[in-house]
């Protein structure tokens, strides 16, 4: 198979044709941006293999494309960007190298080799592709592990012995299970039993490479799929317990539960293909996919059984939301506002339903409003993804019910304005009102405020509210300080 047409579309690929060859280099197209390129995928990162220096050739193409060239000489590797095709690019260099490790580090000890070298140590057959970039052979496929055949195939298999491979670099584990996650593949049988047997060795990879994995299944496109494969591998249960914890089904007396796991995951793959998603900002919907996963985390430890009601988790969403900045931490996520939405619909995410098996009140609309705050979106999107069941009717029954939720609620914001609002009487006003220092009085006083205007008692604006916060306090015992 020939690539050439495509290749000379991209200016990129011509000049390093053009300086490989001045530089008497073999240079190949490996990897990722190969594969992407027979699936018909997109790709803006492109790795370029050399029979030589990586540095000197991009060097030279840097030289040539104008601009410039992040060189570091520690790993032999060399990296630019260059707007090229209407697109902005990012091509890295490397000479063709082997590598070797040890049993207790990911860390290779790396030697010059040749491209079939290279080929060995990729992860799958699907990223061992190569083409030719010198003149002669321009455009050529280079395919000694039948990789073209395993991507029509759909199937992810390791080009040498997956468990050399596995246990070489152990991420490579997560990225087998990623990349099936991704693209929709399956992973060839021997290649899984590998992962089933090896998936201790994820020990010894940091929590950062793990989550970054995790991260790429998380947003896949049903992620789902991703979380079962690490599930049955047993390498779930490594790297996020608390996950495995919800799986499993009790019955006492005739009446059990839902399962937990395939909730959660169910809730997740509603979220990934909920309409309307396509204006969503990737990290906001990265971390409105965390909300989902973590959800439900909390239902292990506040599980009880009723005679009267069967089973119950009362306080899992509060419990839950104190779990998540733990979660969090021990998953190297940012604990920054990130966290404090995932936290923020965990804690919230059962307020919208409540309110959608009820008569509705402007007083708990209010409420919602207030402290959903701009994450309303988000909470709504989770609560919907949160109706998960066989019965068609019955879903559908609880998403016109959020219909009326939301339109309550839109109608509500346009009228009194209380996303985020802030009550007009301070607590600084409050102590000059009443001579006050600060004071659990004032606090006190502060939440009698915010509260009536809640409820509707009072409007927030200050006309009315500074009168009303006068008779309150008038019925402690307060007078007005005299100006």
């Amino acid at each position: 198979m020939n690539f050439s047409d495509t290749l000379h579309k991209n200016p990129i690929f011509n000049t390093v044709a053009q300086q490989a060859d001045a530089l008497g280099l073999r240079a190949y197209v490996i990897g990722g941006f190969v594969r992407d390129l027979v699936l018909g995928r997109p790709s803006k990162d492109i790795d370029i293999v050399c029979i030589g220096s990586g540095i000197e050739l991009a060097e030279a193409v840097g030289k040539a494309l104008q601009t410039n060239v992040a060189v570091f000489p520690n790993f032999g590797t060399a990296m630019l960007r260059a707007i090229q095709a209407g697109q902005d690019w990012e091509v890295e260099f490397v000479g063709a190298r082997k590598e070797s490790y040890r049993s207790d580090s990911r860390k290779p000890i790396v030697e010059d080799g040749t491209l079939e070298d290279d080929q060995n140590r990729r992860d799958f057959t699907i990223n061992a592709m190569g083409i030719s970039l010198n003149t002669d052979g321009f455009g050529q496929l280079l395919d000694p592990f039948d990789g073209l055949k395993d991507l029509k195939r759909k199937i992810i298999r390791t080009p040498l012995s997956p468990d050399v491979t596995f246990s070489d670099d152990p991420l490579r584990m997560m990225r087998a299970i990623r990349f099936a996650s991704q693209l929709g593949f399956d992973i060839e049988p021997d290649t899984f039993d590998a992962i089933m047997r090896m998936n201790e060795r994820i020990t010894i990879v940091s929590r950062e490479r793990i989550t970054d994995e995790l991260n790429k299944i998380v947003l896949s496109p049903t992620p789902s799929y991703g979380f079962k494969l690490l599930y049955h591998a047993n390498l779930l249960d490594r790297i996020f317990p608390e996950l495995v914890a919800l799986r499993g089904v009790e019955t006492i007396e005739g009446k059990g539960h839902k399962d937990n796991f395939y909730h959660t995951l169910q809730v997740l793959d509603n979220i990934a293909n909920r309409s309307g998603k396509d204006n969503t900002d990737p990290e906001n919907e990265l971390w409105l996919r965390w909300a989902a996963l973590l959800h439900d985390i909390a239902k292990p430890a506040t599980k009880r059984f009723d005679a009267k009601v069967g089973w119950t988790f009362h306080g899992h969403e509060d419990l839950g939301a104190r779990w998540v900045p733990g979660i969090f931490r021990t998953m190297k996520l940012p604990l920054n506002e990130h966290m404090r939405f995932v936290q923020k619909l965990v804690r919230l995410h059962l307020r919208p339903i409540a309110l959608s098996k009820e008569q509705i009140t402007d007083s708990a609309l209010r409420r919602l409003l207030f402290d959903a705050g701009d994450d309303l979106e988000g909470l709504m999107a989770l609560c919907r993804a949160d109706i998960t069941s066989k019965n068609y009717e019955r879903v559908q029954k609880h998403l016109r019910n959020f219909d009326k939720v939301e339109r309550k609620l839109h109608d509500l914001e346009e009228r009194d304005k209380l996303r985020n609002f802030q009550p007009v009487i301070t607590g600084e006003l409050i102590m000059e009102t009443f001579g006050l220092p600060p004071s659990k009085e004032v606090g006190e006083l502060k939440t009698i405020l915010r509260e009536a205007i809640l409820d509707g008692i009072v409007p927030n604006s200050l006309d009315v509210a500074y009168p009303y916060l006068l008779e309150e306090g008038r019925k402690r015992g307060l007078t007005e300080k005299q100006k």
